[in-house]
């Protein structure tokens, strides 16, 4: 690229260490600070000079001889080093890099259409503990039961290399290779053909936000950190200094690999606040035309979901109209709203929420804070929300961070009667957002999900201390499992004897029963107006979804008394079509009067108008 051209973020050759055609393997390599480059391998004894090509300051390459599982290290100025975009780490995140041939994987097995984020169920998994076995491999035999029970995607917790054996995963330093302890890149490319086989789609968590510890090395090839911001869990790209550019193609190349060469259908993009940039073209809004670019090109339009913690709809607006792009994004306000009003908790976020009329405000607008004054923050928070429709918001009643984040890992299986875990994972199931499960939540998993991790030794009780400071600002004050204690991560697994048990059994069928009536009615995944009323004193909530493609009333009496329910402002005849008390699809007679509604207690029901106007 010279000085007169465009920066283009989703063209230009690949980076690293790639197969070449005519046999071998071609590196490029950003370095621009030392004065020379080379490759040595483990194996061989042989080094293969790089040579600086151009003003950008990459080194190049080719080594006709190289061979897909080859070990190598870069030297930088004598310096052994693994490959900044190192395709595998087969001896740890601090140990030499590894020649990855993705020809050798097979063609790409793509979904035979692409996502729609209007219908699809999502389901939030940790590799390491989803199974015993922890491996993709080993999770390839769970995905036709999760297909069967109506889940439509699945968002895996990060995999790339770093942070020792176990953890999150959010504590990357290579974010070109596929975590060893999981089955490497050739596992990743199994697990992702095999779901698409069985109509799952597969999203990646991606973060970058930051590195995690040990990938300071990268700063000895190029100015890859910001020079003055940081995050508190690590150090945050430079993206507006000198060198910036090629940062970004860093990431842009990373989402390329990704999409073309493992066949994801999108990512999850891990605190998108907390990347550090300055228009006129914020990294996003290029990240998010540069997934299309790639997208275009290999048929397929990859979905983006962001965290953020920012309540500002930019996030979601089109690049072409001054936003972001992201086609969705979570939401903590309506997960807080839910969490609080079931709970009864009010400590650390929580404080901002918990009365019912909160939580159905949640059903009628996405976001809770648009510029209100929020108690926790001690600021005004968030911008309004108009105009953006439900299919942008993903919500959920738990996923790893609010249930990791809490200490004691708590499901909410643990924390509520079984009768009102099903009536939050109605309303859940049923909400005019994107739908997520967290994994075993189908089948009502009561094995908590701790943070755990596995940092060197001199580093585990600056981890710990960290980790219940974090617990205490958060209002938990019950001191949680050790995360380097190997005994937590086993903690953490999912018990799938449970599944099989006739509890498990029971709460997937009622699972597959909520996510049938939401792909069989139309009215509860289509855009349309939506109204709701509560009474905080006798515990209920009501919500009415009416537009084009029919009209639906959700009812959920949070009461431990039956309820009669005679004037909700809705007229009728209404028929009720499910009831968390019976857990499937049943016609009757209208409920409680033409506007009314009977309800046991901890219980929700789904009616539909039968005829006439909303």
């Amino acid at each position: 690229m010279t000085a007169s051209e465009p920066f283009d973020p989703a063209h230009g050759p690949p980076i690293g260490a790639v197969p070449d055609p005519g046999g071998g393997f071609r590196f490029r390599v950003w370095a621009p600070r030392p004065r020379e480059l080379e490759v040595e391998y483990l194996d061989r004894p042989r080094r293969i000079p790089l040579v600086r090509s151009d003003r950008l300051g990459y080194f190049e390459g080719w080594d006709e001889a190289g061979v897909a599982g080859e070990r190598y290290w870069l030297r930088l100025d004598g310096q052994r080093r693994p490959d900044p975009t190192s395709r595998s780490q087969p001896d740890g995140s601090d140990g030499p890099s590894a020649l990855v041939d993705p020809r050798s994987f097979g063609p790409v097995v793509r979904l035979a259409s692409g996502l729609d984020l209007a219908r699809t169920i999502l389901y939030e998994l940790h590799v390491g503990a989803f199974t015993d076995g922890g491996t993709f491999d080993a999770a390839i035999d769970r995905l036709q039961p999760l297909a069967d029970t109506g889940i439509t995607a699945l968002e895996l917790l990060p995999v790339p290399e770093g942070g020792g054996e176990r953890g999150w995963g959010y504590g990357g330093v290579h974010q070109f290779a596929v975590r060893r302890a999981y089955g490497g890149p050739a596992g990743l490319r199994r697990f992702v053909d095999a779901a698409h086989r069985v109509g799952l789609a597969v999203l990646l968590d991606v973060v970058y936000n930051h590195w995690g510890p040990g990938a300071e090395f990268l700063e000895e090839f190029g100015p890859y950190f910001h020079p003055r911001a940081s995050t508190p869990w690590g150090p945050t790209p430079n993206l507006i200094a000198a060198g910036s550019d090629e940062v970004r193609r860093y990431f842009f190349e990373n989402a390329r690999m990704w999409l073309g060469e493992f066949g994801v259908d999108g990512f999850r993009l891990d605190a998108v606040h907390e990347i550090y940039d300055r228009p006129p073209r914020h990294f996003w809004a290029e990240f998010s035309d540069a997934c299309r670019a790639v997208g275009s090109r290999i048929g397929t339009r990859p979905a983006l979901v962001a965290e953020s913690d920012l309540n500002d709809v930019r996030i979601l607006r089109p690049t072409g109209d001054g936003g972001w792009g992201i086609d969705a994004q979570w939401s903590d306000d309506f997960h807080h709203a839910l969490h609080a009003a079931f709970t009864g908790e009010r400590r650390g976020y929580y404080v901002d929420y918990g009365p019912l009329a909160l939580l159905g405000r949640a059903f009628e607008r996405p976001l809770l804070f648009e510029g209100q004054y929020s108690v926790s923050r001690d600021r005004r928070h968030g911008s309004p929300g108009e105009g953006i429709p439900p299919r942008q918001f993903v919500v959920f009643d738990q996923n790893h961070d609010q249930i990791g984040n809490r200490g004691d890992g708590a499901r909410l299986t643990t924390l509520l009667p079984p009768p009102m875990v099903r009536v939050a994972l109605a309303l859940t199931l049923l909400a005019p957002y994107v739908p997520m499960l967290f994994m075993g939540e189908e089948y009502g998993e009561t094995r908590p999900f701790y943070f755990f991790g596995d940092p060197p030794p001199a580093a585990r009780a600056r981890l710990a201390a960290g980790r219940m400071r974090h617990l205490r600002e958060n209002g938990f004050e019950t001191p949680a499992p050790d995360p380097s204690d190997p005994a937590t991560f086993g903690a953490s697994h999912l018990d799938w004897s449970r599944a099989d048990s006739p509890a498990g059994r029971s709460q997937r069928e009622f699972v597959r029963s909520l996510l049938r009536l939401r792909a069989d009615r139309p009215a509860l995944t289509a855009d349309g107006r939506v109204e709701t009323r509560s009474s905080e004193s006798e515990r209920w909530i009501a919500v009415h979804r009416s537009g084009d493609r029919g009209t639906v009333r959700l009812v959920a009496n949070l009461s431990d008394s039956d309820r009669v329910l005679a004037d909700l402002p809705w007229p009728g005849p209404w028929r009720t079509v499910f009831d968390t008390e019976g857990a499937a699809d049943r016609p009757g007679a209208p409920d409680g009067g033409p506007r009314g509604a009977t309800l046991a207690a901890r219980s929700l029901q789904l009616a539909e108008r039968i005829d006439g106007p909303a």
